[in-house]
């Protein structure tokens, strides 16, 4: 009896100690991904622990230990899906073609494509924002968001296609404007 009790004590600190490395390995990596796919901080630090929490939960259902990070980005990645469908969608702005054009027309355009990304599909955002954000390749991306690679591509070529119609469409505004 004391040896099967000394058997699971030892399995408890194994696991503790396991998914301790893994907290120090993906931690920093794990809140920048939750930043550039929810674009808020605090919203960030919330998703992250929420998948640290959910991690801890499963941890015994991890089948291979080697793929630790790749299983944890999985569920941070489904966390920060999860929020952003929770979100209203984004309020359409009307701008006054009438107005004087700003001299920081940079920023205009950066606006531009900011609001461009927010009417993107969640699905186009998170790949879009692995991809060009965190610099992740497509192979990289499918683990993460557990799907098919020519899914990723997919969804990227529309993302970015939506991207570029909105931010011409943006300098044709500026153009018009006197």
């Amino acid at each position: 009896m004391a040896e099967m009790a000394a058997e699971g004590l030892n399995r408890s600190l194994e696991r503790e100690e396991a998914f301790g490395r893994l907290v120090s390995r993906e931690l920093a990596s794990a809140y920048r991904t939750a930043t550039a796919l929810l674009r808020d901080s605090a919203e960030a630090e919330d998703a992250t622990q929420e998948a640290l929490v959910r991690a801890w939960q499963r941890w015994d259902a991890l089948r291979d230990g080697e793929r630790a990070g790749a299983w944890f980005g999985r569920i941070l990645v489904n966390v920060c899906r999860d929020r952003l469908r929770a979100r209203r969608p984004p309020a359409v702005r009307w701008r006054d073609p009438s107005a004087s054009i700003d001299p920081s027309v940079r920023l205009g355009e950066r606006d531009a494509l900011d609001e461009a990304f927010a009417r993107l599909t969640v699905e186009q955002r998170i790949v879009v924002a692995l991809r060009y954000y965190l610099d992740l390749s497509t192979e990289e991306i499918a683990e993460r968001m557990g799907i098919p690679r020519g899914t990723v591509k997919s969804r990227l070529h529309h993302a970015l296609r939506a991207l570029r119609a909105a931010y011409e469409a943006e300098e044709r505004a500026i153009e018009v404007r006197p």
